[in-house]
């Protein structure tokens, strides 16, 4: 997930989407480099506009969040105490 976040960070900044500028970044944070996650990566983000996608996500995003928002909330139905206890009492005769 690191990478992603790097990635996306570089986008942000304006920086180009390399395998030096991803190293980069995650050695910044401490973690250890992964070659070949990074190589992956980059290979992945070829040719894609990074703009582009995270516009449709957020597009994608909104109406999904609108339904569950509205959903209506159960209510929780509580036994009372008294019939629990008398089941229970049953079971050791």
């Amino acid at each position: 997930m690191e990478y992603i976040y790097a990635a996306l960070l570089l986008h942000k900044v304006g920086q180009e989407v390399s395998e030096d500028n991803l190293k980069k970044v995650i050695s910044a944070t401490g973690a250890s480099v992964d070659e070949a996650k990074v190589k992956v990566l980059v290979a992945s983000l070829k040719g894609v506009d990074i703009a582009d996608k995270l516009a449709n996500a957020s597009i994608v995003a909104a109406p999904v969040a609108a339904p569950v928002a509205a959903a209506p909330k159960e209510e929780k139905k509580e036994e009372p105490k008294a019939e629990a206890a008398e089941g229970l009492a049953s079971l050791f005769g």
